[in-house]
């Protein structure tokens, strides 16, 4: 797949929002609206009606769900209970955290279900037996080395989501991972938000559709791209920061393609994902965006 496949494919709905477009609205979102911080009741305050105090009666017997958050040692997880994989998964990598460590083993790691997840919503080892996709990380096994418990957490069905495997898991999107890495071993502060999207497709018929295949009989969503949104603090440690957004497609991509290719403007993953990134980071610390100083 080359580059120019890839912003014809995605019909301008990501790629095609130019930097200068984007701006950075100044991201005027409620405080605590965030990929990693769910809107709180104060946060609802305002948006509420007076009737908002029935809640606690009206929802007596519980709410049908809530955002399933899971924390890990390292990471943190909002699980997709419908879809079987991550809404998103959030890092923080340091220098110290991607310390090569030769006590840990990866071939000591097993692929196990998260018996935090209720039963109903668990991805099983065997919804992707003879899938023909991976299970592919969003927290890669590769930024937790710090103890085998670590690396091992990284393991689990709910940190996972179904990838091709050779042409994207095994190789343009472990390329990422690299980098990302590379970044941290230079940077003092590197956050990373990664997750999946189901971005629609125009068809021959004119109309456009959502369409994505699910995975053995617990139906896991393959999704059709994925997205990393990566803040890192500069190396002077001079509270300033540079950010980089990616959205990669679920799919064998040629190998001769750079990822500066797949930079997307941040604003057009939130709107795709339902995701609001990094609004709490004041943008007159963010020195670049996508490699292009940022003019706030």
């Amino acid at each position: 797949m080359t580059a120019k496949t890839f912003l014809v494919g995605t019909a301008g709905l990501l790629a095609g929002v130019g930097l200068e477009r984007l701006g950075f609205r100044p991201w005027s979102h409620p405080d605590s609206v965030s990929a990693a911080s769910p809107m709180n009741n104060n946060a609802l305050e305002p948006y509420l009606s007076p009737s908002a105090a029935r809640v606690g009666e009206i929802m007596k017997f519980g709410f049908p769900s809530m955002d399933t958050i899971r924390s890990g040692r390292d990471y943190i997880i909002s699980y997709d209970r419908r879809n079987r994989t991550p809404n998103w998964v959030f890092e923080h990598l340091t220098p110290q955290s991607v310390k090569k460590n030769d006590a840990v083993d990866r071939n000591l790691c097993d692929f196990k279900e998260d018996k935090s997840i209720h039963p109903y919503f668990r991805s099983q080892n065997s919804d992707y037996k003879y899938s023909g996709f991976d299970r592919g990380h969003l927290a890669a096994a590769g930024n937790h080395r710090q103890s085998q418990e670590h690396v091992d957490e990284t393991f689990y069905l709910s940190n996972m989501s179904p990838q091709v495997g050779v042409g994207f898991n095994r190789d343009k999107w472990e390329h990422l991972e690299r980098y990302v890495r590379k970044l941290a071993k230079k940077c003092p502060n590197v956050y990373i938000c990664t997750g999946p999207l189901y971005l629609p497709h125009l068809e021959s018929d004119g109309k456009t559709y959502v369409k994505y295949q699910v995975l053995g009989r617990s139906n896991v969503a393959v999704p059709t791209h994925f997205f990393k949104i990566v803040v890192s603090e500069s190396p002077e440690r001079n509270q300033t920061y540079d950010l980089e957004s990616f959205v990669l497609p679920n799919q064998r991509i040629d190998d001769a393609v750079p990822l500066s290719s797949f930079y997307v403007p941040p604003d057009s993953v939130e709107r795709a994902s339902g995701l609001l990134f990094f609004d709490r980071l004041p943008r007159d610390q963010l020195r670049s965006v996508n490699g292009q100083a940022f003019k706030g």
